[in-house]
């Protein structure tokens, strides 16, 4: 019976979704745009010796170079025209809402809708070119400070490197707006989703070649595996795990009848910050690391440090990731959600939560629920992210292979299907509306 039940499901899915033109259309033009950013990333640089270019990133890879270009795509490896990713972007985010919470004047623009929105977004375009400048003279600096990478080095060699590599960079963020607008799920996360996914049957491949030259033993390959299949399984628990409050609706006259009381739920989710906390701590950490491997060898005694200091296995890139990791998922948690709106909200409706006052009370006491399930939600956000690279660096696997990613690739998955399905219930509920427009017509 389950099973028949289930084939009938899918039977429906599968009509619904011939029948969906809308989300075909947006389907297609998420792939499209995700084969252009692809596509992108095999353009290399003007002026780049493509051969020194693949020694000199041989030998530093193995640190948080390695996780750069996995969020890059291997636009990095291949020092590409999308370099840079979208990296700047996120961190000018990351600035943007960290200074509405400080200054009075962005705070009054967040609360001014629509259009106070807008106004953020453009100062936040305004800080990824800034960023991105910034970056990109430094890896113009770095790439010309390592041995004989560039070809001709100069000012030339720099201005073009600035401005390829600052348009490449805005020319994603709008990409990813497309794909947000027009197409199917977060155009951000589905970017790094498929630089990420583009990365992985390389470094699976590259394991399993290490494992036929005897470089790795078969049962550490094969733990790593089986480490990698239990940290999706306990991603997708986690991500669907919820915190329900009982709210609960009194007796309400409407006319001349009574209705009863009802009750419903308030989900929290235990992870309400999702995959947001470990993108924001890698950009944050990738940003004093663009330049530092690149001119390593020839650069400051105090870069050599800093290079050193925050390559995978480092007690201080551990303890920074981690902090971070940390601070984001309290931080996006109080931007997404906020518990005084939600109490004057189930107010205004007659909602209450049973056994608390309503109105502050009930602010106070979803805000504690809320401060419980985040600090678990951050606690299995640490472990996820840092339990496999603390494998990883002692085992001495020589890619970036760690939960950050599988927890992007495994959320951003979830979160596009479950969109896929509300654009196929949108379809199907408009198809039950035009049904009853018609009947209602012919009677």
């Amino acid at each position: 019976m389950a099973s028949a039940a289930e084939q009938l499901a899918a039977n429906i899915n599968f009509s619904a979704f011939a029948k969906a033109e809308e989300l075909k259309k947006r389907i297609w033009f998420t792939l499209g745009a995700l084969i252009v950013y692809r596509l992108g990333t095999y353009v290399p640089l003007p002026g780049i010796n493509p051969d020194e270019l693949a020694r000199a990133f041989q030998a530093n890879q193995s640190g948080i170079l390695g996780m750069f270009n996995m969020f890059a795509g291997g636009a990095v490896g291949r020092m590409a025209i999308f370099a840079l990713g979208i990296m700047p972007y996120i961190s000018a985010s990351i600035i943007i809402q960290l200074m509405t919470s400080v200054v009075p004047s962005l705070e009054q623009l967040k609360k001014e809708g629509e259009a106070g929105r807008k106004k953020i977004n453009q100062y936040t375009r305004y800080g990824t070119v800034i960023l991105a400048t910034f970056q990109a003279y430094g890896i113009a600096v770095g790439l010309e400070g390592a041995g004989s990478i560039v070809m001709d080095p100069g000012i030339f060699f720099r201005f073009s490197t600035v401005v390829t590599l600052v348009g490449g960079t805005m020319f994603l963020m709008w990409l990813g707006e497309q794909i947000t607008a027009r197409g199917v799920g977060n155009g951000i996360s589905l970017i790094i989703f498929s630089g990420i996914v583009a990365e992985l049957p390389s470094a699976i491949v590259g394991t399993l070649e290490l494992g036929r030259q005897g470089a790795l033993s078969t049962p550490i390959i094969l733990a790593i595996l089986a480490l990698s299949v239990a940290v999706i399984a306990i991603i997708v628990f986690i991500e669907r795990a919820q915190r329900r409050l009982l709210i609960q609706y009194p007796k309400r006259q409407v006319g001349n009848k009574m209705m009863e009381g009802q009750s419903s739920h308030l989900p929290l989710k235990l992870n309400t910050s999702g995959v947001i906390p470990p993108i924001f701590a890698s950009s944050l950490l990738l940003i004093p690391a663009t330049v530092a491997n690149f001119s390593s060898q020839n650069g400051p005694e105090w870069l050599i440090t800093v290079t050193s200091l925050l390559g995978r296995g480092a007690p201080l890139f551990m303890i920074l990731y981690a902090s971070l990791i940390v601070f984001f998922a309290f931080f996006y948690t109080a931007i997404v959600f906020d518990p005084a709106d939600t109490a004057d909200n189930l107010k205004k409706h007659g909602g209450f939560i049973p056994g608390i006052r309503p109105g502050e009370r009930t602010a106070q006491y979803i805000d504690y629920v809320l401060t419980r399930i985040t600090v678990i939600g951050a606690i299995y956000l640490v472990a996820v992210c840092l339990l496999p690279e603390f494998l990883i660096s002692a085992t001495g696997v020589p890619f970036y292979f760690g939960g950050t990613s599988l927890l992007i690739v495994v959320s951003v998955t979830m979160d596009t299907v479950s969109q896929i399905q509300g654009h196929l219930l949108a379809h199907q509920y408009e198809g039950l509306v035009k049904k009853a427009k018609l009947r209602g017509r012919r009677r």
